[in-house]
C-alpha cells in the first residue's frame, strides 16, 4: 500500500469514526471538495470540517466501505458504497482523491444509486 493509499484509508478510517479532528489532519489547509466535473462545494478545511460536522450530526450511523480502489501515486480512485444507516439510505460513490505534499487537496465526487 502506498502512502497515499495509507492517508486516504486514514481519513476514510475518520470518516467512519465520525472523528473530524483525525480526518481533517488528512487535509491540506486549502484542499476543496467538489463533484466530478462540477462546482466546488467546499473550499478550506473550515469550511470541509462544518460541512462534515453538520453530516456526522445528521447521520450518526453513517458508513462508507470501499468496494475498488485505484491507486496512481498522487491520485488515489475509490469507489465506496455508503450507508446513511442501517436500512436507510445507501448509494455509491466514485471518490478521486488528489494528493499533494503528503495531504489530500482535492476530492471529486460522482454519486450513483446502489
Amino acid at each position: 500500500m502506498s502512502t497515499s493509499s495509507e492517508l486516504v484509508q486514514r481519513q476514510l478510517d475518520a470518516y467512519n469514526r465520525q472523528d473530524i479532528e483525525a480526518f481533517l489532519e488528512c487535509y491540506a489547509e486549502d484542499a476543496v471538495l467538489g463533484g466530478l466535473n462540477g462546482d466546488v462545494t467546499q473550499s478550506g478545511a473550515a469550511d470541509i470540517r462544518a460541512r462534515h460536522l453538520e453530516l456526522f450530526a445528521q447521520f450518526p450511523e453513517n458508513k462508507a466501505t470501499i468496494v475498488n480502489e485505484m491507486d496512481l501515486g498522487s491520485t488515489v480512485i475509490l469507489h465506496e458504497d455508503v450507508s446513511r444507516a442501517p436500512g436507510g439510505d445507501q448509494f455509491q460513490v466514485a471518490a478521486i482523491y488528489t494528493i499533494r505534499n503528503g495531504k489530500i487537496a482535492r476530492v471529486d465526487f460522482a454519486r450513483g444509486t446502489a
